[in-house]
């Protein structure tokens, strides 16, 4: 969950997974009483192991014969997302991607004098992480991580947009809304990371994140397409975040809810 207000400030979003911390609002300038410098270096690290553990995957499986196959891609992606948001979601918010960061901020709920900052924290992990992998694999070995659309450009900025928005949706539902279970955010992030790994990997190697591409491609020389998998993932976060905000029909807490649904009342009613 996160916290944030509905009003005409710009707040951060922070992924908040216990049920015991306040739902107060906070401004953007406290930094949620942590250094702004702490949450560049969390995201740097994040973005680092969450790079490092995916592309490894990818890496490993090529110059093994496939041993960790299409599945197992996938659940190292949604498995490194999972525990990086518990891990270090209460500090930064666990952004680890440009494209979640400018959707957030597009809706006020991250203070956008803070993007460029973010964004360069996150380049930098995925470019680090990158340059691990090339030196850990090099000459035969070294294989490329990154993302190439194997149909039409039109067939990867589509299919890119639409598992982007899925993502950036599933995000905004149980990051921003306090009607959600926080303690659920990382499981249902990593899942839905999963899930797009294996419906989108061969296709497009299922970026969903400008950082994912963009490291490998640094380190590689391997720009093809790479205009895809900047802008694509970009407007389907952007696209996403707007939607559920459309859908977001209140900002009631689950308690103050289900106290106005009969059913629910006369259960509690009747434990009484």
């Amino acid at each position: 969950m996160a916290d944030y207000s509905g009003g005409s400030e710009t707040h951060e979003v922070v992924v908040n997974v216990t049920k015991d911390t306040p739902k107060t609002v906070e401004r953007s300038d406290s930094f949620v009483s942590v250094p702004f410098l702490q949450k560049l270096i969390a995201e740097v690290v994040g973005t680092y192991f969450l790079i490092f553990a995916g592309c490894a995957a990818v890496v490993v499986n090529k110059n093994n014969d496939k041993v960790v196959t299409l599945p197992g891609i996938a659940i190292v992606w949604g498995l490194v997302v999972t525990v990086l948001v518990y891990s270090v979601g209460h500090i930064s918010g666990a952004h680890f991607n440009p494209a979640v960061t400018i959707a957030f901020a597009s809706t006020k709920r991250f203070p956008l004098t803070q993007v460029p900052a973010y964004v360069a924290a996150q380049l930098l992990g995925g470019t680090l992480a990158s340059g691990t992998l090339k030196l850990l694999f090099m000459g035969k070995h070294d294989q490329f991580s990154g993302t190439l659309p194997t149909g039409t450009d039109l067939q990867a900025f589509v299919f890119e947009f639409i598992i982007t928005f899925l993502l950036m949706f599933v995000i905004s539902g149980v990051a921003t809304d306090n009607r959600a279970i926080g303690e659920l955010a990382g499981i249902a992030i990593g899942s839905t990371i999963l899930l797009n790994v294996i419906i989108g990997g061969p296709v497009t190697g299922a970026s969903m994140n400008p950082v994912r591409s963009l490291g490998p491609a640094f380190v590689h020389s391997e720009y093809r397409g790479i205009w895809i998998f900047i802008l694509a993932p970009i407007l389907g976060a952007v696209a996403g975040a707007w939607v559920y905000n459309i859908i977001r029909y209140t900002d009631k807490p689950l308690r103050e809810i289900t106290k106005s649904a009969s059913f629910l009342k006369g259960r509690t009613g009747a434990t009484k």
